[in-house]
């Protein structure tokens, strides 16, 4: 099953409205390619949280450490659950072999003539998840009493901006995705290959091991 855009951003605002999320579990709509949307909105909403905590100045160097600790931990979560959904999306809409699809190297089942788009749908859908944590948390400014009438004020104009960008984004979504049904467009799943995080790569990593 495909999802629509609408369906995502329902989704995502109805998530953050749980009490205890992201923290706590929630059931996905349907399975497949909706709990990785869900894994991947998770892991966002805990991302953003460290990155709050991350930028305090009257804590320890430990404490900031273990919150930088964990953002690489989240980050690296939330483009796994990216590349899934796109892994999936591809295999729903044939453009991609499914026994190749989780490798390195996915086989292309995409028709001739199909223009290319350099956005995967999963990054996309990443995007919107990223823009309901910014629309929700302007929400709350709106809403505060601690603060004067100008910064509500302020808070609901990019609040109104952050709207249209995800409206904007959502429209875009819905096209590539049946531009793909139609056969007109197609993506790939990019590995992110994140260097940093792989003991093997990352050369500060490497010297540790080695004791050097």
């Amino acid at each position: 099953m495909i999802p629509a855009a609408a369906e995502i951003v329902a989704w995502h605002d109805r998530l953050l409205a749980c009490a205890g999320w992201p923290h706590d579990e929630t059931a996905p709509p349907a399975g497949g390619v909706w709990s990785w949307i869900q894994t991947n909105h998770r892991f966002n909403g805990r991302l953003w949280a460290e990155e709050d905590l991350a930028r305090r100045t009257q804590v320890s160097d430990s404490e900031i450490a273990a919150n930088k600790r964990a953002i690489d931990g989240f980050n690296q979560a939330r483009n796994d659950a990216t590349e899934r959904i796109d892994e999936l999306l591809l295999t729903s809409l044939g453009l991609v072999d499914p026994a190749s699809a989780r490798t390195d190297a996915p086989v292309s089942t995409v028709a001739p003539g199909s223009r290319l788009n350099s956005e995967t749908a999963g990054s996309m859908i990443d995007r919107l998840s990223i823009m309901a944590l910014k629309i929700h948390a302007m929400r709350a400014q709106t809403q505060r009493q601690d603060v004067d009438e100008v910064h509500r004020a302020s808070s609901r104009d990019r609040l109104a901006r952050l709207q249209q960008q995800r409206a904007d984004l959502a429209a875009c979504l819905d096209t590539l995705l049946a531009d793909c049904a139609a056969g007109r467009a197609h993506f790939k799943v990019y590995r992110q290959f994140k260097m940093y995080n792989d003991p093997q790569f990352n050369p500060a990593l490497v010297r540790e091991q080695a004791g050097r």
